[in-house]
């Protein structure tokens, strides 16, 4: 992985650089929408694009845009071994192969697949909440549910052992992260490269276990199923496959979660109890946080050919970084867009991407949204959030905040 990592996400626009303005860049995004709504940043040598159309238009076209950041002009190939591990994941592959190895693991993140385990993510998410809420009325919604959740989740449906969740944590949040103004450059690199490298040594040692001895679970289907275009999966495609849904399949529910809990906490009046018990209000709120806090504020592509928009002129190798916060909160498309309105329908949100590229584990992430925090409801009422300064989630494109203290009243 090259120092601005895969699809140049790594860089933080100069904007939104420090923690006021990542913990609510939505300011910014909607000055962007109206002065610059395509533009060119030559500190990150990236185009931005920040409108609904506009974003939507470059995500739902392939040929034009590609998800292969290795087709930039200033795309630095990786140096030492391992280091491009991500790079070798479907999320940067173009169609076909794409949605051959997609199809892989498809079934596996199917709603009619993933209802059969509701009941289980239930026990797990109230054994979780067995712990944390009590009569003190003080929870960190992060570290108690929101991290150990998904994580737990995604670690028996590849068949990892729970006991090693807090690795697959400090991997995923390393992964995802963008350098900060204390760490130089060459650290962070070398910090991870060797993450990546501590990865690969785990999952390969895995991969090589179950081809041995194949189980009941999704690493075994990714090791031994045969591709859409026939034929197992390489070494290489198999450990992407593995890295690409440990750092999905948990950092998006995590901060998912928090958002919706950050979101309900500061809505008007006592959201908590119009939600609590119903299931569709819950699922139509959960929809509308993933509009208004995304968790994936971004994504990038790369321009195959010289291509028009907004009279700029983006050419064929360019980057380009869609915001789909930006296009989420745009006036064009949606009412009162910076208005948190939890009964919002239709929403016809970006928040899991569009196109070939949508979200693979998006079905996964809202029956653990729904899960989870419908666990919490039914445990907890009178939310409120402590003074405590929230401190963003170090990356670039992941939106969220590293802790959510709150308080409440425990329902007896």
């Amino acid at each position: 992985m090259s120092s601005a990592g895969p699809q140049g996400l790594q860089a933080v626009p100069r904007e939104l650089q420090d923690r006021e303005a990542w913990l609510d860049p939505f300011d910014w995004y909607e000055r962007m929408r109206e002065a610059a709504p395509v533009r060119y940043d030559p500190e990150r040598r990236t185009w931005d694009v920040f409108r609904y159309e506009d974003v939507k238009r470059v995500l739902n076209d392939d040929e034009l845009f590609s998800a292969d950041p290795q087709k930039a002009d200033d795309f630095v190939e990786p140096e030492a071994p391992g280091e491009g591990l991500i790079l070798d994941t479907m999320l940067f592959e173009d169609p076909p192969r794409h949605g051959e190895l997609r199809g892989v693991v498809d079934e596996w993140f199917q709603p009619r697949t993933l209802a059969d385990r509701e009941p289980h993510f239930r026990e797990l998410a109230g054994e979780l909440l067995d712990d944390a809420v009590g009569p003190h009325g003080q929870m960190d919604v992060v570290a108690d549910l929101a991290y150990p959740f998904p994580v737990t989740v995604i670690a028996e449906l590849l068949g990892i052992p729970p006991s090693d969740r807090d690795r697959f944590k400090t991997w995923s949040n390393t992964i995802v992260e963008a350098a900060s103004d204390e760490e130089n450059a060459d650290a962070f690199a070398e910090r991870q490269q060797q993450t990546q490298m501590e990865m690969a040594q785990y999952f390969l040692e895995m991969i090589e276990d179950r081809r041995e001895d194949p189980q009941d679970d999704l690493l075994s289907v990714i090791v031994t199923a045969e591709s859409d275009a026939g034929g197992r999966l390489s070494r290489e495609e198999a450990l992407g496959m593995c890295i690409l849904l440990l750092v999905a399949g948990n950092i998006t529910t995590t901060n998912l979660i928090a958002n919706a809990v950050r979101c309900f906490a500061e809505a008007d009046g006592d959201l908590f109890d119009e939600l609590r018990g119903d299931d569709r209000a819950l699922t139509s709120a959960i929809e509308e946080v993933l509009r208004y806090r995304s968790p994936v504020q971004a994504m990038g592509r790369v321009a195959t050919e010289d291509v028009t928009m907004r009279g700029e002129t983006i050419e064929a190798g360019d980057r380009v970084i869609v915001w789909l916060g930006s296009a989420n909160r745009d006036e064009r498309q949606f009412e009162a867009a910076d208005t948190f309105r939890p009964n919002r329908s239709p929403t016809q949100h970006l928040g899991f991407g569009h196109g070939t590229h949508y979200c693979l584990g998006a079905p996964l992430a809202r029956l653990e949204a729904k899960v989870g925090l419908s666990a919490l409801l039914d445990r907890i009422e009178h939310v409120r959030l402590t003074e405590a300064p929230l401190q963003p989630t170090r990356s670039s494109f992941i939106y969220g905040v590293e802790s959510l203290p709150i308080r409440y009243d425990e329902r007896r």
